[in-house]
């Protein structure tokens, strides 16, 4: 197992299955990193994974990736995708490929949520698949890198 995968969850994500299961479903956080760790561990890869409600903790995680080994990392930003330029400039400074997935389409929802910080570095964008997304961002991950 030597290539790695890192999954990133920002803000509130940490509320799966409670907060607003009309836009966010009934799956729970340790849910949606069960089948992500099933999954990549399935295709010989090593997986981590990190949920933080503060941005730096986020930032620095990304930061240690660096240094560990990290082919890729798959991103759900949460809030922070529509305010954070920190956390794109965390993403550029590392060039680590990624992809960010949204659990809601955001193209659907408030004109806030429209705009993203880090789409344009991303490797590719999932956003309005559900949990699905995670799923379909990892394949993609083991499939490229």
């Amino acid at each position: 197992m030597n290539k790695h995968v890192l999954l990133l969850n920002g803000p509130n994500l940490n509320l799966l299955g409670v907060r607003e299961p009309q836009v966010y479903g009934a799956h729970t956080l340790a849910d949606v990193e069960l089948a992500a760790q099933r999954q990549a561990e399935a295709a010989g890869w090593r997986f981590s994974a990190l949920q933080s409600n503060h941005e730096g903790v986020l930032i620095d995680r990304i930061h240690a990736a660096r240094t560990e080994g990290i082919n890729a990392i798959v991103i759900n930003p949460g809030g922070l995708t529509h305010t954070s330029v920190a956390l794109r400039d965390a993403l550029a400074g590392v060039a680590i490929p990624f992809i960010e997935v949204h659990i809601s389409n955001i193209h659907q929802r408030e004109s806030f949520r429209h705009h993203s910080f880090i789409s344009a570095l991303a490797a590719g964008v999932l956003c309005g698949f559900g949990i699905d997304g995670y799923r379909l961002a990892l394949d993609y991950v083991i499939q490229k890198y």
